[in-house]
């Protein structure tokens, strides 16, 4: 018995991994369920080195920030719209739209700038049930329906402002994407509030994270490693901290963060703890089975549309903000980046896959290749072929581990 005994304690001990070899594992899972956040950090350390520590210059982190507001904005919804197994086309065009409908309200018309807000977000609402009401109940293409709406609303747009831009908007509304959260601490070389408002944040996403781990782990869902958890979440909030630091020593955050930033926050719970979320994720995946299983398939599409509407409509306002003037060429090309954002973070273009953290940290990733390329002083020309490249490897990547699987 006793030699028995002493096997299988030796057996154990053989099979069991070493501490190093564990280490090592857990970092090869990481890698494998974390490569969208070590490739942000790839790129972000390579601009920073190549273009001579400019990219994350107070200034120009602020810039950046601003510049890709209203794509981080329309990705949210676009994710949606994508995991629910469609593609909206016309989200550049009815940003350009919405824009020029303000600047007629507010300019020309000499509308309250909040009820011309209310209006235009009420538009991109309409806007976004008309194109869902012919995908989902007529069940036709999406691909064709936003189509011809990016060709329409492109249309409408010069219509409106008659070929020439409009502006300049009045201060009230200027304020929604140039403005900056004011510091009451009134601090010199460092905006405290603004600093504050980065650490809360940074805490509340730990405390968020740690609960939702303990409850699965209460209720016998795998959590996986406790390292790859604790490095990923500590890498996130140390990003945040650098992040708020480095704009609070410049005019603190703007105001268009603070706005991204809760929309974020809203649309990863509607997608992660809400039965709309879920349905989403069903009806993406299998749609006949969803259908059988009692989803309104139809209406969770409908709904997805109208959401996208009404964060176009918000992109646009938010764009038109910054230019301080509405034009008839604003919003083109948008749809490509916010389309790119969120396959290259993940979401699948069959459907039924994506994260909203996903879509976010591939806008920035769009972002910051944009920016860097940009200051390198990388022609137009070949920032578009090596962002084709990066949506072509995103997409292989997809269907790759599809096949793998």
């Amino acid at each position: 018995m006793e030699a028995i005994e002493m096997n299988k304690s030796a057996s154990k001990l053989q099979g069991a991994p070493s501490s190093l070899e564990g280490i090592k594992a857990a970092l090869k899972g990481g890698a494998r369920e974390y490569g969208l956040l070590i490739s942000l950090l790839v790129i972000i350390v390579f601009f920073q080195v190549s273009t001579g520590g400019v990219l994350l210059q107070p200034l120009n982190l602020t810039n950046l920030i601003l510049q890709n507001s209203y794509i981080v904005i329309m990705a949210l919804a676009m994710l949606m719209v994508i995991v629910a197994g469609h593609i909206d086309l016309s989200v550049g065009s009815v940003a350009g739209f919405i824009g020029a409908l303000s600047a007629v309200l507010m300019i020309e018309q000499d509308v309250n700038p909040f009820v011309a807000i209310a209006l235009c977000v009420l538009a991109g609402a309409a806007i976004g049930a008309i194109q869902g009401y012919w995908v989902a109940y007529w069940k036709m293409p999406s691909f064709i329906v936003t189509l011809a709406g990016m060709l329409v609303f492109r249309g409408l747009t010069i219509l409106v402002l008659e070929g020439q831009s409009v502006g300049p908007f009045p201060d009230q509304f200027g304020a929604m994407s140039s403005g900056f959260i004011p510091d009451v601490f009134h601090g010199q070389s460092l905006r405290v509030t603004s600093l504050l408002i980065g650490v809360l944040l940074a805490a509340a996403f730990l405390v968020i994270e740690l609960r939702a781990r303990a409850k699965a782990a209460a209720h016998g869902m795998a959590v996986g490693s406790s390292f790859v958890f604790l490095l990923r979440n500590l890498v996130l909030a140390g990003l945040v901290l650098a992040s708020t630091y480095l704009l609070a020593s410049y005019r603190g955050l703007p105001t268009v963060l603070i706005i991204m930033g809760v929309l974020i926050a809203a649309y990863t719970f509607v997608m992660n703890r809400t039965v709309f979320g879920r349905r989403i994720y069903a009806v993406g995946g299998n749609a006949k089975a969803a259908k059988l299983s009692g989803v309104n398939t139809e209406r969770i599409t409908f709904q997805t549309f109208i959401n996208m509407g009404v964060l176009a409509a918000l992109a646009g306002l938010i764009f038109a903000a910054r230019l301080n003037s509405a034009t008839p060429k604003a919003g083109t090309g948008f749809e490509l980046d916010v389309i790119a954002a969120c396959f290259i973070g993940g979401a699948s273009a069959s459907g039924g896959v994506g994260k909203v953290m996903g879509a976010v940290i591939g806008a920035f990733i769009m972002g910051i290749m944009n920016n860097g390329m940009s200051i390198l002083g990388i022609g137009v020309d070949y920032q578009q072929v090596i962002k084709g490249i990066v949506l072509l490897a995103a997409v292989f990547v997809d269907v790759y581990n599809k096949n793998k699987a």
